[in-house]
Parts: C-alpha cells; sequence; structure tokens
C-alpha cells in the first residue's frame, strides 16, 4: 500500500492551516474595527467560499493560476513556476476552502472578548502588541483552537478544489480523497475502502483531539476564576 497519498494530504493539511491560522486571525482582528458597512461587505467575500461548490472555487481558481491566464504566463516566462497540476496548487486550493473556517471562529472568539482588559492593559503601558499576544490571544485561545483543528480537519478531506487545480498524478499530488475517487473508478474497492477507513480514523482522531483541548481549556479557565 503505497503513503504518499496520506503523506501528501497532511502535508497539504498542515501547510494550509499554518497560513489560514495567521490569515484568519488577524484578519478577524482587524476587520473587527471596520465601520458596519466596508466589514458586512468583507464579511461576504471573506466568506464566500464557505457557501460556494469546492468545485466552483477550483473552477475560479484555474481562471486565476492557469498557464493560459495572465498571472500564470507572468510566473512561468519569468519565473518559470507552474503552478497548476502540482501539489502547491493543492496548498492554495485548500487554504481558500478552509479560511471561512478559522476566519469566523476567530472573529467569533473575538468578538466576545472583554474590551475592559484591554483597556486595562493600555492603562498599564503594556503595547498593542502586548495585548494582543498576552490578552486577547490567551483570553480567545478556546475559539482559536477549535477553528484550527476543524480547518485542519476540513482540509484534510478536501477534493473538489484541489482536483481542479492539481488533478491525479500517483507520488505527485494523488492526496486520499482523490486516491479514493480513483480507485472506486477503477472498481477497486477493497482498498479505496482501505483508504476510505483511514480517512476516518484520522478525522475522528483530529475531532477527539479537539474535544480534549477543549475541556482542558475550560478546565483552565475555570481554575483561573
Amino acid at each position: 500500500m503505497d503513503w504518499f497519498p496520506l503523506l501528501n494530504s497532511l502535508r497539504i493539511a498542515a501547510i494550509s492551516t499554518v497560513i489560514v491560522f495567521f490569515l484568519g486571525i488577524f484578519s478577524a482582528y482587524y476587520l473587527a474595527r471596520l465601520p458596519r458597512f466596508i466589514k458586512g461587505i468583507l464579511d461576504v467575500i471573506l466568506t464566500l467560499s464557505l457557501v460556494l461548490p469546492p468545485t466552483v472555487v477550483g473552477y475560479l481558481l484555474l481562471r486565476v493560476i492557469s498557464p493560459k491566464r495572465p498571472l500564470g504566463i507572468f510566473l512561468n516566462d519569468f519565473f518559470g513556476i507552474r503552478l497548476t497540476m502540482t501539489w502547491c496548487a493543492s496548498i492554495i486550493a485548500t487554504a481558500i476552502v478552509i479560511f471561512p473556517l478559522m476566519y469566523r471562529t476567530a472573529r467569533g472568539a473575538f468578538e466576545s472578548f472583554d474590551e475592559t482588559l484591554a483597556s486595562a492593559g493600555k492603562t498599564l503601558g503594556k503595547s498593542n502588541t502586548y495585548i494582543f499576544w498576552r490578552i486577547r490571544m490567551p483570553y480567545c485561545r478556546q475559539g482559536i483552537l477549535a477553528g484550527t483543528i476543524l480547518a485542519f480537519a476540513r482540509a484534510l478531506g478536501e477534493y473538489g478544489a484541489t482536483s481542479m487545480v492539481s488533478g491525479y498524478t500517483p507520488g505527485k499530488t494523488a492526496t486520499v480523497s482523490t486516491t479514493v475517487y480513483q480507485l472506486w473508478r477503477l472498481n477497486d474497492d477493497a482498498l479505496a475502502f482501505k483508504w476510505v477507513l483511514v480517512n476516518v480514523a484520522i478525522s475522528a482522531a483530529v475531532l477527539l483531539a479537539m474535544n480534549y483541548f477543549e475541556k482542558r481549556s475550560m478546565r483552565s479557565g475555570g481554575s483561573l476564576k
């Protein structure tokens, strides 16, 4: 059994989760400071990929990074970079798909933050950077952690967008999801079912980890009160 699809899926999920972790947190933090009208428009744009079919996301991404499009032509001609049909394209597609999960959970966590704590920090002469990382983030850690784990779990199961931009090439772009589909097409149900069990086991482990850390976080928060 070739384990490359699993290793590739974990690699793509891990990198895309790190990307959306920082993008989601800072987007949620700074958008909360904008006027209501502008915040509403940007909120729709940033969460649109949550409701769009993944294949539509993949198609729109191809309209941007395809070798026949201006950006794709520029990258190929000047840097020799071809994004489509590579595992790197799967990172871009996956990050776009899972970004709303991180963004919305982070936004909810920041909205529940008690701003009097930040005000108290300012009266003590603490900088905004100190307040963000040492006060705001620890206070919101439960929501941030939940969003991170959910984004990672969703990234592991991504199929539609990644199959559009990366396709299926054994040993290069194959993921667990695309491998299951290809094995099903080849009527290899036994091996496809093994990959399904692997995916289910990993997803269950991720969700159990989320529940564990949430309970641990709640106990820690309770002990501080």
